[in-house]
């Protein structure tokens, strides 16, 4: 169970539930009619100004966390409030949270008479609510918000606390977009020089001498005859053959850049009424 002197703390802890799976952060806490730690909101969006509820009864404050005993579904499924508006609970909210949570109001009344420390005394930044329940002459769990429950501290204290909402913000990753490899066939003219070769004729003369005499009188004197040489020549043969010229492939690199983002923040102005001085003095 949250003491009355942790609530300051617990505003923006991290909410994780039974499974350690983080649900959001804490965003407001409200009071019972006693003073005590009762429910709690957390955020789950970005910018997302409904928060859902959920009760401090049996939560844990373990390394700088708020540890709940519920599942992160049942958190995000539960009765949430509009955060924009400082408004405190109705007893219709009250039981609608004790139904979707299970809880019995007599046992969660007890656990906090034993928390110890009750006092009608609010913590600043806590909300009162009304809403609850009477069970036989046992401490009224409801009370309407009155001067005692001032969300602005203590009316016994001569000061008050002025606070402001600061942007929360955070990135969450989302598909932007598929890259894909695909080959196709082009068909090209390519032109080449290749060179061939042929043989042609030639007419060769040699007198008759003493080394080629015997053949030149072998055979009959005037005869008829006819020889032939076959020539040849080289033509272009075109073919083409596949070969691996370059791997292409797909790589991935983050880049960072800064992009601006707007939401709307509240802030709360206090202003003074001296009596030694004329008009009001506002404090920003």
């Amino acid at each position: 169970m949250i003491a009355q002197d942790k609530i300051h703390s617990l505003y923006d802890l991290d909410v994780i539930d039974r499974d350690g799976d983080r649900i959001g952060s804490v965003g407001a806490v409200w009071n019972d009619a006693a003073g005590q730690p009762a429910w709690a909101s957390v955020r789950t969006g970005l910018f997302g100004l409904n928060e859902s509820l959920f009760p401090l009864q049996h939560a844990d404050l373990r390394g700088g966390r708020l540890v709940v005993p519920f599942d992160k579904a049942t958190v995000k499924d539960a009765p949430n409030v509009d955060a924009d508006h400082d408004e405190p609970l109705s007893r219709d909210e009250v039981d609608r949270l004790y139904e979707h949570y299970g809880l019995n109001w007599e046992e969660t009344y007890r656990a906090y008479q034993a928390g110890g420390g009750v006092t009608n005394r609010s913590h600043q930044g806590a909300r009162d609510y009304e809403g609850g329940r009477e069970d036989d002459g046992a401490r009224d769990y409801d009370g309407a918000r009155d001067s005692t429950h001032d969300y602005d501290g203590d009316r016994e204290s001569d000061a008050m606390t002025r606070s402001e909402e600061r942007l929360t913000v955070g990135t969450e990753n989302e598909r932007a977009g598929r890259a894909r490899l695909r080959k196709y066939v082009v068909t090209d003219q390519e032109r080449v020089s290749v060179p061939v070769s042929r043989e042609e004729v030639r007419l060769e003369r040699e007198p008759v001498t003493e080394a080629n005499r015997g053949d030149a009188y072998a055979g009959p004197d005037i005869t008829e005859s006819e020889h032939e040489v076959t020539l040849h020549a080289e033509r272009p043969v075109v073919d083409t053959e596949a070969v691996p010229v370059e791997r292409v492939r797909l790589g991935k690199e983050t880049v960072t850049e800064e992009r601006e983002v707007a939401g709307e923040v509240r802030k709360e102005r206090i202003e003074a009424d001296l009596p030694d001085q004329r008009g009001r003095h506002t404090l920003d």
